[in-house]
């Protein structure tokens, strides 16, 4: 039987008619299958000339996904992304830090795990001890905070040649 644990990443973002009978690994199958649908090899050859696997461009994608506003500016923090990651520098994405907050918050179990999010995130929350806080750890997160779509996962795939860190 699949499960959907370990799938973050990997389920594809988008409008679905299904009917009501649906269980929820089938959903999940529904979108695992899209999302293996909607990114061609091509992408896959792609971030492997940039040196990274599918799954370590998907961890990105995710970061992208949640840290930017709109599909034109995805592929210009990509790019900025990839010389912090060149250069061994940390990425500093807010969102990472904020999804590290609520796997904090959230495995307490002593809080309400609604409230975490959008909360601003302040220079204290940026010295969270988590392999997810991009501040204090280079390099990737060790897995996806999001699912990203398809904008996101083209971006990290043709990034943009820039200057900008």
């Amino acid at each position: 039987m699949a499960t959907s644990a370990g799938k973050e990443g990997y389920l594809f973002p988008d409008t679905y008619l299904v009917v009501p009978e649906l269980t929820g690994m089938a959903a999940v199958g529904l979108m695992e299958n899209t999302f293996n649908n909607k990114v061609p090899q091509e992408m896959v050859d792609a971030l492997a000339n940039l040196g990274f696997s599918l799954d370590e461009g998907v961890i990105l994608a995710s970061l992208l996904e949640r840290e930017t506003l709109t599909g034109e500016e995805r592929p210009v923090i990509a790019g900025i992304l990839y010389n912090r990651l060149a250069a061994g520098w940390p990425l500093q994405v807010d969102a990472a830090v904020q999804y590290a907050m609520a796997n904090d918050i959230c495995t307490q179990g002593s809080v309400e795990c609604k409230d975490w999010w959008p909360r601003p995130i302040t220079s204290t929350d940026l010295e969270l001890d988590s392999p997810y806080n991009t501040y204090v750890y280079s390099g990737l997160p060790p897995a996806p905070i999001s699912n990203p779509g398809i904008s996101s996962l083209k971006a990290v795939a043709f990034p943009e040649n820039t200057d900008y860190w």
